[in-house]
């Protein structure tokens, strides 16, 4: 009786198995909830950009004089005053630290969607134009954003968003 037990409690569990795997996220699935991404190819002042979740991540290595003029920057002049990084409360301001890590500030990652109409601004190729703020601009509507990815004119009503991120080393980061 209880092999008999025992067997069907096997057999239940292999013909269950499949339909409770099947629930689970797919290998694709997974490998996009984060992207580990190796900072050392990209010199100052370069870019790149690399996809998350399905959208454009861009990581500029700021120059000396992008970090002190992202800095300077009155926040209080801003159109969004607020910081826009998901690692930080969602009222925290739009400082140059709260929208970089410390010890890092030269790298800015952001997530590369205008806000007004969800267009790719321009500015991560060298020769694009980058606006009067030497950041971002995104040609569909007109909207500026800084080297801290502030909208500064136009008509995007945020700021580009800091995405969740974290430096596994010097020159790794682990995105999401």
């Amino acid at each position: 009786m209880v092999a008999g037990n025992a067997f069907a409690a096997v057999g239940a569990a292999s013909l269950l198995w499949p339909f409770i795997q099947q629930m689970n996220p797919d290998a694709s699935t997974m490998a996009l909830s984060s992207v580990d991404v190796d900072l050392s190819p990209v010199k100052e002042g370069q870019a790149i950009t690399v996809l998350w979740r399905g959208k454009p991540i861009f990581i500029r290595n700021r120059t000396k004089t992008e970090v002190e003029s992202a800095v300077d920057v009155d926040v209080k002049t801003l159109p969004d005053t607020l910081a826009r990084n998901d690692a930080l409360p969602v009222d925290d301001p739009a400082t140059d630290a709260n929208r970089t890590i410390k010890g890092h500030e030269n790298w800015i990652i952001l997530v590369g969607i205008c806000t007004h109409l969800g267009c790719i601004p321009k500015g991560q190729a060298m020769g694009d134009e980058r606006g009067e703020y030497g950041g971002w601009f995104c040609p569909c509507h007109g909207s500026q954003y800084d080297t801290s990815g502030r909208i500064r004119k136009g008509p995007a009503p945020r700021n580009l968003e800091v995405p969740p991120y974290a430096f596994t080393s010097d020159t790794k980061i682990k995105i999401g």
